[in-house]
């Protein structure tokens, strides 16, 4: 079981080409998978690389990855070009001024600071010397992202073990104070029924069998079984690490929060009721930490 919330962070290196990555991908909790990449204009071609390597290892959640290079000191010096054309034109145009106007200098270097005479030389994003140094600098950041992941996930897990033993207690005292109620609703409608002078014979088979089956309404046995089998369930999802579980467990909340939410309405005017009110707290915070479980 992973969290959604993580960061790694790897460096690689081309030695053949002098360009060196930094790659940080950090994570953030999301139903969907979304990657938001951010890389140089150089290289925004590996961005469905990026994007491959990322889905590969992360299911779920907010992916920011950004995306640094430099460049070794002999290959920054071939990582630009002069556009001779530009300069020889600029040149001639400074003679012709200088001719027409019978005075004035210039010199090279003034002409090499105007913009467009100096050009860089965008990297070489298709050899597969870039490609590997990119890729192993994004699989490092990965791997230790899924790391910092998991040993989050771990601490939610113990966390949620810890509440689903509450739960589990507190349906363990429920239980038996709801084993009488079925019964106790019999006898008080009989007994408003005596009281009210109602037409109607109280022994009457008819009678005594619609009640049964109105008293029978407030059996909550079915529901703590159906809880105990979630509880089961929710254990095993947490002893999974080999896929996602954030979705199942989510789903496995919201039914556990019916069963209990048809248990209190139920039992509701008895001593019952304030164990429930426990019990949605504890499951509240089990929500809120199953919203970060990838």
């Amino acid at each position: 079981m992973q969290s959604m919330t993580g960061f790694g962070k790897a460096e690689a290196a081309d030695y053949k080409t002098g360009i060196s990555f930094s790659v940080e991908i950090a994570s953030v909790n999301r139903k969907q998978l979304d990657i938001r990449p951010n890389l140089p204009r150089e290289f925004s071609g590996l961005e469905p690389l990026l994007r491959r390597l990322i889905g590969e290892k992360v299911s779920r959640g907010s992916v920011m990855a950004r995306v640094y290079f430099t460049l070794a000191e002999a290959a920054a010096t071939e990582a630009v070009s002069i556009n001779h054309a530009l300069l020889q034109k600029l040149a001639d145009q400074c003679r012709a001024l200088h001719n027409e106007a019978g005075g004035g200098s210039w010199s090279i270097s003034e002409l090499l600071g105007l913009p467009g005479v100096i050009e860089p030389v965008s990297p070489d994003v298709e050899s597969e010397e870039v490609k590997a140094a990119f890729s192993q600098a994004v699989t490092g950041a990965l791997n230790a992202l899924v790391q910092m992941r998991a040993a989050e996930g771990r601490s939610m897990a113990e966390d949620i073990c810890l509440r689903l033993d509450r739960l589990t207690e507190i349906v363990n005292e429920i239980e038996p104070l709801t084993v009488d109620i079925p019964e106790s609703l019999k006898q008080k409608l009989l007994e408003k029924m005596r009281d009210a002078d109602l037409p109607v014979d109280p022994d009457d088979e008819r009678v005594i069998k619609e009640v049964v089956i109105y008293s029978d309404r407030s059996d909550v046995s079915e529901e703590i079984t159906r809880l105990r089998s979630h509880f089961k369930q929710f254990r095993g999802f947490l002893e999974i690490h080999d896929k996602p579980v954030g979705r199942s467990m989510d789903f496995l909340v919201q039914e556990i929060f019916r069963e209990i939410n048809t248990l209190g309405n139920k039992a509701n005017g008895c001593e019952v009721t304030p164990m429930v009110v426990q019990f949605k707290t504890e499951l509240e915070k089990i929500r809120e930490q199953v919203q970060n479980i990838e």
